[in-house]
């Protein structure tokens, strides 16, 4: 594996930096092939090099592969040394060394306490794990088609979730046959996905995937959270941040990868702090790390089913069948893109019609026509991404342009851009294909005109539909299904919810006390990822008053 910034992903110490270390840590003495973890292993310590070497390797076809060796003065691990997950790679002393181990427990404090090592750890542990994502290394494989909607949805879970994979093509990589027969897998089941080496699963849910992938600390339903926050995308992460490093004992739960709508995102640029712009998927694994640095739980693939509208501690069903109880909630559950009203739409969702503009999908559209529906920012960070990859972008709007909707900065950039055309006053009409899309059909409003294309990637980029289904009427909404806080709920919106204190709601509060709602769930929120950071920040706040009361 090599590494972009080897200096910082594989740093080494310097004595006065050791030296702050050993308290933290107990002196051991291994001897030669001593193994320290092996594949599979959670909650590792940490092992930093006083004397010899460590050997970090990765298990590979033909026996193993070597990652890196650890000399004097470095240290081990990386990401999943702060989310407790599974190691995916064995860790051996080659020769007799001499060791610092440091426990889970006694890492967590450093970071929190030890500004200078934080940033060292932090630094290295992210690039790390980009350099391995980067180098394919780990013991995952997903063996999947274009042709298939479940291969787009595991390989877009795997990728927002940051877990290093190999990724096989039955129609297109050599060897796949042999690969399927020695697991006694069909053409016709896959995608198939294959964790550790052994374990396979025909086409699992995200939910099964998860768990085979050792995502989840195991949620303890004895405990009482200070919040339990539904939802991580910016607004969620920001309450899950700012509520960890203030002390409160902190679950997020989030149904697919963290970032929500705003980590499909191909560049921000208008994010303070970012003048160079910032992945939606950077911008995620770094609020991420940072809720995991502070000791927030977050749990992936496991969301809220429903919340039981009364009685203290609130009690919040999951779907995996199990029951957890907070003294307050955080609602950030974000929204999803409208979907359009065309009957066979639902075909093609995954094989040519896709909700958001990732690598993945630019990777399946490369110099092919696209056409992209919605006139919001997002729908301008799409079209200006994937002009760099498709033959050309067709941007769709309604109304008669984009100045209303978007960006100034994102205007510009696509008028002067000749790999877009602007399609204002239109409406997708129809799409049709075999098995994956192969034409739209648009029409102009205003002049009445018809046009077919062989196009075979739709993009849906258009309005808002709230995720708030699973609240089942025990909090109140707003007209398009969004939920009302603080001065926006009327008194007899208040009354009929039956609002049992002498103060109005908090800010971001809903009609029911210690239950808040931020971010895109929120009615009259400001869709913007600044936004939604800010609320989810002031969300604590508001939570510490009420949990005072």
């Amino acid at each position: 594996m090599t590494p972009a910034n080897p200096e910082q992903t594989f740093p080494k110490l310097t004595d006065a930096q050791i030296a702050r270390l050993e308290p933290w840590g107990d002196e051991r003495q291994t001897s030669a092939g001593e193994v320290l973890f092996n594949v599979g292993r959670s909650n590792l310590s940490l092992f930093v090099v006083l004397e010899g070497s460590i050997e970090i390797v990765s298990p590979a076809p033909n026996g193993e592969r070597l990652v890196v060796t650890h000399e004097p003065g470095q240290f081990t691990g990386e990401v999943n040394m702060i989310s407790g997950r599974p190691s995916m790679v064995l860790a051996r002393t080659p020769t007799p060394s001499k060791l610092i181990e440091i426990s889970p427990a006694n890492l967590r404090r450093i970071l929190q306490s030890e500004s200078e090592l934080a940033d060292i750890f932090l630094r290295a542990y992210v690039l790390r794990r980009a350099a391995l994502i980067s180098s394919n290394i780990g013991d995952v494989v997903l063996v999947g088609s274009s042709h298939s909607s479940d291969t787009l949805r595991l390989r877009a879970f795997l990728t927002r979730n940051a877990h290093p994979h190999t990724y096989l093509d039955v129609e297109r990589d050599t060897g796949i046959q042999e690969l399927l027969d020695h697991f006694g897998v069909r053409v016709d089941e896959i995608p198939v996905l294959i964790c550790g080496g052994s374990n396979v699963m025909r086409n699992p849910s995200n939910g099964q995937a998860a768990i085979c992938l050792g995502l989840n600390p195991k949620v303890d339903g004895a405990t009482v959270y200070d919040v339990v926050i539904v939802g991580a995308g910016p607004s969620g992460l920001a309450a899950a941040v700012y509520g960890a490093s203030e002390g409160l004992k902190i679950l997020t739960l989030e149904t697919n990868a963290p970032g929500g709508q705003a980590g499909s995102s191909s560049r921000i640029e208008n994010y303070l702090g970012f003048p160079l712009g910032v992945s939606g998927q950077e911008l995620a694994d770094r609020a991420f790390v940072q809720a995991q640095k502070f000791g927030a739980q977050v749990n992936i693939a496991n969301p809220a089913k429903s919340i039981v509208c009364a009685g203290q501690p609130f009690a919040i069903d999951l779907m995996c069948g199990e029951t957890i109880h907070s003294r307050a909630v955080v609602i950030a559950a974000g929204a999803q893109y409208r979907k359009l009203p065309l009957p066979n739409l639902a075909k093609f969702e995954g094989v040519g019609v896709y909700y958001g503009a990732t690598n993945v999908e630019a990777q399946l559209c490369e110099r092919d026509e696209v056409v992209i529906v919605g006139g919001g920012n997002s729908a301008g960070q799409a079209a200006i991404f994937l002009a760099g990859r498709a033959s050309h972008v067709h941007l769709v709007v309604r109304g008669p342009g984009l100045s209303d909707t978007m960006s100034r900065y994102l205007i510009q950039r696509i008028e002067e851009s000749p790999m877009i055309t602007l399609r204002p006053f239109t409406e997708i009409e129809s799409i049709d294909g075999e098995d994956h899309l192969e034409c739209v059909r648009w029409r102009n409003s205003k002049t009445g005109q018809g046009e077919t294309r062989a196009i075979r990637h739709l993009f849906l980029m258009t309005g808002a539909a709230p995720n708030t289904a699973w609240l089942k009427g025990c909090v109140v909404l707003d007209d398009k299904q969004f939920i009302k806080t603080g001065m926006d709920l009327t008194a007899d919106e208040l009354a009929r919810a039956k609002w049992p204190l002498r103060r109005p709601p908090f800010l971001l509060e809903t009609s029911m006390p210690r239950v808040f709602a931020v971010g895109d769930v929120r009615s009259g929120s400001v869709k913007r990822v600044a936004a939604a950071v800010g609320e989810g920040s002031t969300a604590i706040q508001l939570v510490h008053r009420a949990l005072a009361e």
